[in-house]
């Protein structure tokens, strides 16, 4: 099936969907369901597992991209997290801070998380039902992992005051974006400054995230390139 506008797809006329990934493995799909949930969207959620013989069919049929997270409101089609994000940031504003200059930077760093950190992605997959403590630690992740520190600690400097999150007490998108690398860290325990272990302990306590990681250690589904540790 063709990816552009051609595409005969579903949409969910109506109701608003929010489809995913497993909860388990697909980071993707957990920034675009944050980001629903911080906005208070009211959204049936449907979970299309991976790596089965029907699931690139399955995703196709509602995504025009073929991929997810896939919301669909209000006779609206959106497919891709950092689109989902500023589309419920436009339903509920507040989402990103309200200081001008403290919104451009959030927008920076989650395009930075959306677009980067390839290496860590692939040393250090998503899991949320596995201990990986001590492995992964490429060259190339350990690089990434000292960039997202840095990251982390300058905005936290400059526009976290009053709170644990990178922009002071409210969870925003830019945290729900990096809230993934989070979990990460939470599965693979590569070594952290202190200030970078705070905050990935805050994110972990915000009640959204622990919903989202319960659920993912709740599926009993598993995929086995996303089960065993790759080769260093």
């Amino acid at each position: 099936m063709p990816r552009d506008g051609g595409a005969r797809y579903i949409r969910s006329m109506g109701r608003t969907m929010l489809y995913i990934g497993n909860k388990r493995y697909s980071s993707w799909s957990m920034r675009g369901w944050l980001a629903c949930r911080l906005a208070g969207l009211a959204f049936e959620e449907v979970t299309i597992p991976l790596d089965l013989a029907e699931t690139q069919a399955r995703i196709r049929a509602i995504s025009p991209s073929g991929r997810v997270p896939c919301l669909h409101h209000a006779g609206d089609v959106v497919w891709d997290s950092m689109a989902i994000a500023e589309y419920c940031a436009e339903l509920a504003p507040g989402l990103w801070p309200a200081d001008r200059a403290a919104r451009a930077h959030a927008r920076v760093v989650a395009a930075e998380m959306h677009s980067g950190f390839v290496e860590l992605r692939r040393a250090m997959f998503f899991n949320l039902g596995r201990s990986m403590a001590g492995q992964g630690r490429t060259p190339g992740a350990l690089a990434d992992i000292a960039r997202i520190s840095a990251l982390w600690s300058g905005t936290r400097a400059r526009f976290g005051a009053g709170g644990p999150f990178l922009f002071g007490a409210g969870f925003t998108i830019a945290d729900a974006f990096y809230a993934p690398i989070a979990c990460r860290f939470m599965t693979w325990e590569p070594e952290l400054d202190a200030g970078a272990r705070a905050y990935v302990e805050a994110v972990l306590r915000y009640p959204l995230v622990e919903e989202w990681v319960a659920g993912g250690v709740a599926e009993t589904w598993r995929s086995p390139r996303y089960e065993e540790a790759p080769a260093t």
